[in-house]
């Protein structure tokens, strides 16, 4: 192993990475329990969601450990699978319901754009052309859309809805789809809302004294206290659950071709790309720069590249699976933060992942409290890259804070990126012509032609295309 993934070049050992891996998973396994939960909604079974979950991120990690010697981890991620299910559901009142079949059909094209992207280097050529600011203001504002699904789950805030289509089933995201909605603060009365505030105390103390896991471990007491007091039924839970795997409820391959075509997922597939273009981009150099990789640029861009590869062959792997846009996770870098510098602390993760395919009755004990919990950790998280942005310029400031404002309060990722873009094109070109932006402001023939599809697609088809 110390020749295959250069350990002595990187200064490493088999114990460290090891142990780096292991980190790693424990900070991001509870996508374990938070991706069933949030995919279930839309009428994926959710054993079979946990399935898929498992075995993309362990699949693909490894993938990126042996074929890339990376120490980067890949799972379902956040916000993506918010967007999956919010689109599944708010397709409803529409009047084009776009079931499961056709929203993960969606995803594995999104995999194959994404995969040409990057063979072509016009992926490389986007994330040059897409200023910083942006880039922080969509990320941060995917971390507020995640915490209002948080915030709802758990009943720490309500919703009136009037005119709400009956047949939306009840769950996280059904009342928000409304045509009229009013924010309430939920009842301390309700066991979810105690539930979650213990467990946002238990997780926020552990962040707070560095425990590694923190997200996972505060998950984990929260269900244990919910099943001390009576709010989850173990034995009913449990019925019929198994420790062994039954990959004959693996959703393997469900697409719906006809279904694509006829929806029209135009916009859909474009925001699965678009989102998963820059939280990729952004984790994968940050953790090879952590990492020292980036000491050597050339051979660091290489690797980079090769990342991009594996990452773009685990979005469309991960659909074939059963679940949502798989993605590196920016939690790698407590791995390398523990000492790892090679693949094979991915593939140290991986493995923990596939070993993780063997405790579904642990994760089916989780209450829905739990995971409520862990999004809204998730969207602090998140937040943090709102201290990139400068907003003391405007021609960066009221773009990032369209794209931050337009996501949760339209409760629609595209809409906040969409009003991103076409206002920076707008702002930074007046600024450039008028001669206030004294040449500061760049704008790349590539936001030209993103700003003129964007204008087209909602001259189109309309905000609710």
């Amino acid at each position: 192993m110390g020749g295959f993934f250069r350990l002595k070049e990187h200064g490493t050992t088999v114990r460290t990475e090891i142990l780096a891996g292991l980190t790693t998973f424990m900070t991001m396994a509870y996508i374990l329990a938070v991706n069933p939960s949030v995919l279930g909604e839309t009428g994926l079974n959710a054993y079979s969601v946990f399935l898929a979950t498992a075995l993309a991120a362990g699949i693909f990690t490894i993938a990126m450990g042996l074929f890339v010697n990376f120490p980067v981890a890949l799972a379902p991620g956040m916000g993506l699978n918010a967007y999956f299910a919010t689109t599944v559901l708010a397709s409803k009142a529409t009047g084009s319901p776009i079931t499961p079949e056709v929203a993960l059909t969606a995803v594995f094209i999104s995999g194959i754009i994404f995969l040409i992207l990057t063979v072509t280097q016009i992926r490389q050529m986007l994330i040059t052309a897409v200023p910083d600011s942006l880039k922080s203001a969509i990320t941060v504002g995917i971390g507020l859309f995640i915490t209002i699904i948080g915030l709802k789950n758990s009943g720490l805030m309500t919703i009136a809805v009037e005119n709400t289509v009956t047949d939306i089933p009840k769950g996280v995201f059904a009342d928000v789809l409304g045509f009229e909605t009013v924010f309430h603060m939920g009842s301390l009365e309700t066991p979810g809302v105690y539930l979650t505030l213990i467990g946002l105390l238990l997780i926020g103390v552990m962040m707070v004294l560095r425990v590694r896991g923190a997200i996972l471990w505060g998950i984990l007491a929260t269900t244990i206290i919910a099943i001390a007091t009576g709010n989850v039924d173990v034995d009913a839970k449990l019925q019929g659950a198994s420790w062994s795997p039954d990959f004959a409820q693996l959703n393997f391959w469900d697409f719906d071709w006809n279904g694509v075509w006829q929806t029209g997922l135009v916009s859909v597939i474009a925001t699965f790309t678009f989102v998963e273009l820059f939280d990729t981009f952004g984790t994968l150099l940050g953790t090879a720069s952590r990492a020292g990789i980036m000491k050597n640029p050339e051979e660091g861009r290489k690797r980079v590249g090769k990342a991009m590869f594996v990452d773009a062959i685990g979005v469309s792997g991960g659909a074939m699976l059963g679940t949502s846009t798989v993605t590196a996770y920016v939690e790698s870098a407590s791995g390398v933060a523990q000492g790892g510098r090679t693949g094979l602390t991915a593939v140290s993760t991986g493995i923990a992942f596939l070993i993780a395919l063997f405790l579904w009755p642990v994760v089916s004990l989780i209450p829905d409290a739990a995971t409520a919990a862990a999004l809204i950790i998730v969207g602090v998280l998140m937040m943090q890259s709102v201290k990139d942005i400068d907003f003391g310029d405007m021609v960066y400031a009221i773009p990032a804070f369209l794209t931050i404002a337009f996501m949760p309060f339209t409760y629609n990722i595209a809409n906040g990126i969409s009003l991103g873009i076409v206002s920076y094109v707008v702002l930074a070109t007046v600024a450039n012509v008028t001669g206030k932006g004294n040449g500061k402001y760049r704008v790349h023939w590539l936001m030209w032609i993103l700003a003129v599809l964007i204008i087209a697609r909602y001259g189109f088809i309309g905000s609710q295309g």
